[in-house]
């Protein structure tokens, strides 16, 4: 068992099992750790941590070293620990890689007795046709990129886009009538050998793993709250180390998910080969570009390394971004988050080139920042989520809370359909 040398630190009560949650955001660069307290509707922050990881210790996004990431893992939620002064065993892990794949389906269902009220029974036998064929879509198009036929695949998060019932949108299916029922949810799946190691690593830390979330899902519940009305319409893009996570939300829901292996760790190891240095060294002059003891020749080679990877990572946006041709048009905002997105010229790049001009934008999007204000029912009452490098560990805390509250006894529609949909 781990933290033997602070467990002494923590007073725990029975309740507290039930009152706090922890998210790991286990990225290729950072594991971060968020303790958060549950207070009626809200999310309060009380513990923050993060930790380096080790070069081995993940890649693209995905677990490549179990006893690293622990270890990483580790520091990290002490850090969040001693601040808060409790011990939370629930957590909820992020997961991302190019091997996770969120699809948006839609049926269409022809009612055998139209004049009948729609009920819950109904809208089971529904969503379970749904989540089959996007299951059975998800394994072929990974076992096609692996080139393992035998892979096994997961659904770790589904959520409703939208419904209509005869044409005509309904936010609560619930009690009408009608023939023809068109049901657009999304579902993200996961090899079943991603997910195993996420759940050893929950063992390894004496967590009890509550979920497991697509993390371009979990930016996206951080941003749309519970307002089922909701028109928030943007693509989320979470730069990380080893991946780009793009969702597109259209009217509160989400069209869907992409991911692609090239992101921060991509430009550095670029400037590394470039200029025949170590990795760290790279790393160090990446992030301080701008500083004046670099020589002018050197910030040279810098420039030229950093622009050459935005033109292999403005491809995959491309790439990513095209793949959604059931959308009319895409959204005219793009808001970043992640470590990966910090760099100056990759705002740049989306914000001043003509990059988006063959894809299906009315106009040039405007590009920002999401911060931790952006965050629905998430409240730092630590002071230390100060930026978007933190957005996606909050947006696993909204996660982890829906997993909760979709595990009650409450008769309200959509929490029935949440436990339906393992939310």
């Amino acid at each position: 068992m781990l933290y033997n040398s602070s467990m002494k630190l923590f007073q725990k009560n029975k309740d507290q099992d039930d009152e706090y949650i922890v998210a790991l955001d286990i990225g290729t660069e950072y594991a971060k750790a968020l303790i958060a307290r549950i207070d009626d509707n809200k999310l309060r922050v009380v513990g923050v941590g993060r930790a380096r990881q080790e070069i081995g210790n993940m890649f693209g996004g995905a677990i490549a070293d179990i006893t690293g990431v622990v270890r990483t893992c580790e520091d990290a939620l002490v850090q969040a620990e001693e601040q808060s002064g409790v011990q939370a065993k629930r957590v909820i892990i992020g997961i991302a890689g190019e091997f996770v794949k969120g699809l948006t389906s839609t049926i269409r269902y022809k009612r055998p007795h139209p004049d009948r009220e729609l009920d819950i029974a109904e809208m089971e036998l529904i969503i379970e046709k749904i989540q089959e064929r996007a299951s059975t879509k998800a394994q072929k198009q990974i076992a096609f990129e692996t080139g393992n036929p035998d892979v096994e695949v997961k659904l770790v998060n589904s959520a409703i886009v939208n419904i209509h019932i005869d044409g005509y949108k309904v936010s609560n299916p619930i009690g009408f009538q009608g023939r023809d029922v068109a049901i657009q949810i999304y579902t993200a799946f996961a090899p079943m050998v991603h997910i195993g190691a996420l759940e050893h690593t929950a063992t390894e830390l004496d967590l009890k793993l509550i979920a497991v979330a697509a993390e371009p899902f979990a930016v996206a519940r951080a941003v749309l709250g519970d307002d089922t009305a909701s028109t928030f319409t943007a693509i989320l893009c979470d730069v990380g180390g080893g991946s780009t996570d793009i969702a597109v939300v259209n009217d509160g829901g989400v069209e869907g998910t992409r991911m692609f292996g090239v992101a921060g760790r991509s430009f550095t190891k670029t400037i590394a080969s470039d200029l025949n240095i170590g990795y760290e060294a790279a790393e160090k002059l990446k992030l301080n570009i701008y500083d004046e003891k670099i020589k002018p020749s050197i910030r040279s080679v810098i420039d030229e390394s950093i622009d050459k990877t935005l033109e292999v990572w403005i491809a995959g946006v491309q790439l990513a971004l095209g793949e959604f041709d059931a959308i009319d048009h895409l959204p005219n905002r793009i808001l970043l988050c992640g470590g990966g997105s910090s760099l100056d010229a990759l705002v740049e790049k989306l914000q001043n080139s003509d990059w988006y001009e063959d894809l299906p934008f009315t106009k040039r999007p405007t590009v920002k920042y999401i911060n931790p204000d952006d965050v629905v029912d998430v409240v730092d009452e630590t002071g230390d989520m100060t930026d978007h490098t933190m957005i996606t560990a909050a947006g696993l805390l909204r996660v982890g809370y829906d997993t909760i509250n979709g595990g009650g006894t409450t008769t309200d529609w959509k929490d029935k359909l949440n436990r339906i949909l393992r939310i």
